[in-house]
């Protein structure tokens, strides 16, 4: 059958386009994807192309389709998978596969297998590996969400504390402990605090640093400190921009404890020495942001990594049991992974808006591969309403705005009745 999507072909090199999807196998499942959310990492792979390690080396004549982060219906289920998948199910997939020592994964190493599309074919590695996951959630974004919530989830998991003497780590962040996320008002930024704020194993006090203060009075206000005091939590958002000595201001937060966890969100070297800096004894840093530059390097304190026992580790993607879990919190109203969208758009945006990613100011863009629409932020569709006379973008953004401006399942239904679909 013919799909449409957007494939990689060299490094900086995307082409939204028409193919052939072959007949599906006795080990395969056929998907109508419906949501994608761009991730850094699509970014990073369309930009590097085959030095990437997770792209092919013959992506030139096998083109790769871009996205990861995506959610959708199961359209037709090879006869060895018919006991558990049925045609019409929603479905979810956790893209990081590991299989068997390779670094395959959807919206990077294969032709027919990826997020920005309007179908593809699931192939059998991913059921055998328990990575295909029934979605039983009213809103498909939720589920494309629930990728990079996973992320941040797994770093929280992967993070380690120690003790004197004992030769073995107890994992996860320290409960009641000072926890940091710095560049942490970005959309990345934005699920590590939803999830921190809410999970069961809590910090007793959280701080959000950001040189961006306009992203800062943003996640205040979907985050109000006076709300999670009540919680027990002692929140604070904090533009390191401002201040001569950041490290100084940080610290002071915690009476000159430092931090037991700290999230680092921005491949800047600054950004890691301060993260070094505000350790406390025995704090865990999390290089959580990938660089592109293979020779990135940043200066880290080994007088404390002897002496007071800090210690740093980086994590990328997260398992199977942390999508679950962010499914599980996110219908249960615990986390809101809407706190990380900013825009919209639909599939013809999708080539575009993955080179300039870095560019585009914001959170996370959602696209819907079934529809013909610009990128287009959030905050902008009352605007675009206006400007269109199409009332379709100011129902939108009346139902955004009662959601204190956050996309909403209300928001996704209402686009998909109203705008025009692809096929």
């Amino acid at each position: 059958m013919k799909a449409r999507g957007v494939r990689l072909h060299a490094a900086n090199d995307l082409r939204l386009e028409e193919f052939e999807l072959p007949e599906i196998t006795d080990d395969e499942i056929l998907v109508k994807v419906v949501s994608d959310s761009i991730c850094m990492s699509t970014y990073k792979c369309a930009i590097l192309g085959t030095d990437h390690k997770r792209v092919h080396e013959d992506v030139a004549e096998h083109p790769a389709i871009m996205g990861h982060e995506f959610a959708g219906d199961i359209v037709q289920v090879g006869k060895n998978h018919q006991d558990k998948f049925k045609p019409g199910m929603k479905f979810t997939l956790q893209p990081a596969l590991n299989y068997k020592g390779t670094m395959w994964s959807p919206g990077y190493s294969y032709e027919f297998f990826g997020g920005d599309t309007t179908y593809c074919v699931i192939p059998a590695e991913v059921m055998e590996l328990g990575c295909l996951l029934e979605y039983k959630g009213r809103a498909y974004y939720e589920a494309s969400l629930a990728e990079p919530m996973s992320c941040s989830i797994g770093a929280f998991h992967a993070a380690y504390h120690t003790h004197m003497g004992v030769y073995k780590h107890e994992m996860g962040i320290k409960e009641g402990g000072n926890l940091a996320i710095m560049a942490g008002a970005g959309p990345m930024g934005l699920g590590a605090l939803t999830y921190a704020l809410h999970r069961d194993v809590r910090p007793s006090r959280v701080v959000v640093a950001d040189v961006n203060q306009e992203r800062l009075d943003r996640a205040e206000e979907l985050f109000p400190v006076a709300e999670y005091k009540k919680m027990g939590i002692d929140l604070h958002f904090v533009n390191t921009g401002k201040y001569d000595d950041p490290v100084a201001v940080l610290r002071d937060i915690t009476d000159g404890a430092g931090y037991d966890d700290v999230f680092c969100y921005a491949p800047v070297a600054a950004v890691v020495q301060q993260c070094s800096d505000i350790l406390g004894r025995d704090g865990c840093l999390n290089f959580f942001a990938g660089p592109t530059d293979k020779k990135f390097s940043a200066t880290m304190n080994f007088y404390d990594v002897h002496y007071n026992s800090t210690h740093v580790m980086g994590t990328t993607g997260g398992n199977t049991a942390d999508m679950i879990e962010s499914l599980e919190l996110t219908a249960a109203k615990r986390i809101n992974p809407a706190v990380m969208v900013t825009h919209i758009g639909g599939l013809n945006a999708a080539a575009e808006t993955t080179l300039n990613l870095p560019k585009i100011p914001g959170g996370k863009k959602l696209i819907y591969t079934h529809l013909t629409m610009p990128l287009i932020a959030l905050e902008d569709l009352r605007k675009r309403g206006e400007e269109l006379g199409d009332a379709r973008y100011t129902a939108l953004a009346d139902i955004v705005d009662a959601h204190k401006g956050l996309w909403c399942p209300e928001a996704e239904e209402y686009l998909l009745a109203n705008f025009i679909e692809e096929e």
